[in-house]
């Protein structure tokens, strides 16, 4: 029985090492798991003012008054320039320009500022002398072409395309000015009272421009001829029809000759 003691105790050694070994790798500390931060929250930027602003009537006689009305969103406050200062976020005015003017509305707020125009054309007073109304003025503007020889051209809604009547209208403007080569022309655009001032003024420059190329291209000499725009600040007739619209889309042929003649 001697002989194997030492056996049994080295064999019970060694198994006290493995039950340690294993106790040792089922106490391992577990890794600490930490939440994600939660997704910032977008602010949306406040709203963008904007507004609106009409006048009525677009054109006038001097000394007659017109109304501003406008409206507003998102603003804080308003301003309407030249010269009505601060005003509520809707509302309207009566003026009595004294010449064709640009009123701007200016809608301040949170989320910026916005701006709205209206333009009011007063007709020159030259244009009304002796009681003469804008529709008397018209007859006689074309009555004075007729008898110069040189008559107007007319367009289309936004257009500065040269329609059929009115090609046909320049070739006989050609004719009067190989006839009289003493004389020269100034083609002025002219535009309906609605759209900005600087849409119109555009519009007219093309108008005018077209009619100059087609005569050049008819021989007549391009020193002979010169373009202008006016937009909308000569109109031959102020209601507010397609009838009335129709007349102030034209280029106006002005005859001008050398002293003397």
């Amino acid at each position: 029985m001697s002989v194997y003691k030492p056996v049994s105790l080295v064999f019970l050694i060694g198994l006290a090492g493995v039950m340690l070994f294993s106790l040792s790798c089922h106490h391992r500390p577990v890794s600490e798991t930490r939440p994600l931060p939660a997704p910032a929250v977008e602010t949306a930027p406040p709203p963008a003012p904007n507004c609106s602003l009409t006048a009525e009537p677009a054109a006038l006689s001097q000394g007659q008054s017109a109304t501003l009305t406008w409206t507003s969103t998102n603003a804080t406050d308003l301003d309407l320039e030249p010269g009505l200062g601060p005003q509520q976020a809707a509302g309207s005015t009566s003026v009595t320009p004294q010449g064709s003017t640009q009123y701007t509305l200016t809608a301040n707020g949170p989320g910026g500022t916005g701006t709205c125009n209206a333009r009011v054309t007063v007709v020159p007073p030259e244009a009304n002398a002796s009681g003469n109304t804008a529709a008397q003025v018209s007859e006689e503007n074309l009555a004075a072409g007729a008898a110069s020889g040189m008559k107007d051209i007319f367009f289309d809604l936004d257009k500065a395309d040269l329609r059929p009547d009115a090609q046909e209208t320049l070739k006989a403007d050609a004719e009067y000015l190989r006839a009289h080569p003493e004389i020269t022309v100034e083609i002025q655009g002219n535009c309906d009272m609605r759209g900005s001032e600087e849409y119109n003024l555009g519009l007219g420059d093309r108008r005018a421009d077209a009619a100059r190329q087609f005569l050049v291209n008819l021989g007549i000499p391009p020193n002979r001829l010169k373009s202008i725009s006016f937009g909308k600040d000569r109109p031959l007739c102020t209601d507010q029809t397609e009838d009335c619209w129709q007349k102030n889309r034209r280029d106006a042929m002005a005859v001008q000759t050398p002293p003397g003649h």
